[in-house]
Order: C-alpha cells, then sequence, then structure tokens
C-alpha cells in the first residue's frame, strides 16, 4: 500500500488559497482514480484507490497546515506505511508557478507542513511533490499573507494549468517508483 497526502488547510476560506495547492492536486488525483473523499479518519478526508496494481491511501488533512504530522503520522502507522511508500505533494514559493519536482527526503524550507511531518514522523525520508506557487510581485508583501490569499480567477486559470503533469507524476512515482518519476517529471510545467 502506498499513501498520497496532500497538504492544505480545511475550510471554505482557503479552498482557494495557494497553500492548498496540495489539496487541490489530490482531488485531480482522486478524479482520476474514480473516488471521492466521503470518508473521516485519522483528523483528515480519507478515500481508497487502486492504481496500477496498487492500493492507494489518499488523505488530506483537517489539522490544519502546521498540524499535518498529527493526521499523517497516526494513518502511516495504522497501515505501516515506509517512509518510501509516503508522498506528500505541498505547495512551495521556492518554485516558479506551476513547476513540479519530485524529491526523495531533505530539508523542509521552513515550510510548517513539512515541519510537523518530520517531527511526528521521527524522519525526512519521506517523498515529496512539490508544487511551484511562485512568490509576490510586491517584494514588502508576507509571504504567509500570499499563500493564504484567494487566487484571483484569471490567476486560478495559470495555477491550476500544473496540475495535470502533477498527476502523471504522483502516477509515475507509483508505478516506476521516485528515481524514474524524478527523471521524467522534474522541471516540468504544463504545456
Amino acid at each position: 500500500m502506498k499513501l498520497v497526502c496532500g497538504l492544505g488547510n480545511p475550510g471554505s476560506k482557503y479552498d482557494r488559497a495557494r497553500h492548498n495547492a496540495g489539496f487541490m492536486i489530490l482531488d485531480c488525483f482522486a478524479e482520476r482514480l474514480g473516488v471521492s473523499f466521503a470518508s473521516r479518519r485519522f483528523s483528515s478526508l480519507v478515500t481508497e484507490g487502486r492504481f496500477g496494481g496498487e492500493r492507494i491511501l489518499l488523505l488530506k488533512p483537517q489539522t490544519y497546515m502546521n498540524l499535518s504530522g498529527d493526521a499523517v503520522s497516526p494513518a502511516a502507522g495504522f497501515y505501516k506505511i515506509a517512509p518510501e511508500d509516503l508522498l506528500v505533494v505541498h505547495d512551495d514559493a521556492d518554485l516558479p508557478l506551476g513547476l513540479i519536482r519530485l524529491k526523495r527526503g531533505g530539508g523542509t524550507a521552513g515550510h510548517k507542513g513539512l515541519e510537523s511531518l518530520r517531527e511526528r514522523l521521527g524522519t525526512s525520508d519521506f517523498h515529496r511533490l512539490r508544487y511551484g506557487i511562485g512568490r509576490p510581485d510586491n517584494p514588502l508583501m508576507d509571504l504567509a499573507d500570499f499563500v493564504l490569499q484567494p487566487l484571483s480567477t484569471a490567476e486560478r486559470a495559470e495555477f491550476e494549468r500544473g496540475f495535470a503533469p502533477a498527476v502523471d507524476a504522483i502516477c509515475a512515482w507509483i508505478t516506476t517508483g521516485i528515481e524514474a518519476a524524478m527523471n521524467e517529471y522534474n522541471n516540468k510545467t504544463a504545456e
């Protein structure tokens, strides 16, 4: 079994915020699998599906970003998910808008959701799919305000263009593993 977790914040206030890229991409992945988030467990919206002969647990923590580990750790423990079988999908302000990059382990770059996961899982060796959200045009704007700000209609279309390649990268991670998926999808954007 593999666990794919999308990071974000619960509630309609954050539905279309940049920080919820993980939730949005996971919704697209669930749609591809033909499943929906109809269940709540592990302080998360949860669903299961199959892809490439593999059983997949999809998880959207409802604990707020800074406490994501409080939801993911119990789920990973219950299903005995090894770090290499956990893919965390999250926003990354250090990447240009729509750019995707798969990564094995590493630091958190100040991302509070990743910090919570590292703390609760006791490791940083889980895999990640980083989705570029860019930085604010105004250098004086606080990054926290930028990531939580709702996208305008014009920004939303541009923002979502990279979701299909991100879902393709998740599928490749499941079927071919992290190395092959990194080689094929890193630095890929929508065409």
